[in-house]
């Protein structure tokens, strides 16, 4: 590899705040705030809005939409064309 055009690749603490939820893992993201881990190293921090603890898909708490009542919905209120 080319030295001098790739990010710093170090440990960083990512924390879901809305799940109190952190992990650790490697990555090009920085940051100015910092956090001691559970090993009593000190990282930088990147604090995200949701992760896989709170994501509605991994969680199960996702919505499924019912396309096909959608559409015989749209149907009703505006009747069904003919075709072309």
């Amino acid at each position: 590899m080319r030295k001098e055009i790739h990010p710093a690749y170090g440990p960083v603490v990512f924390r879901d705040r809305a799940a109190h939820h952190a992990f650790l893992t490697r990555s090009t993201m920085s940051s100015d705030k910092t956090i001691e881990w559970e090993d009593g190293h000190t990282y930088p921090v990147v604090d995200v809005e949701i992760s896989d603890v709170s994501h509605p898909f991994y969680t199960g708490t996702a919505r499924v939409l019912d396309t096909a009542g959608r559409v015989e919905r749209f149907e009703r209120r505006f009747g069904k064309r003919g075709g072309a």
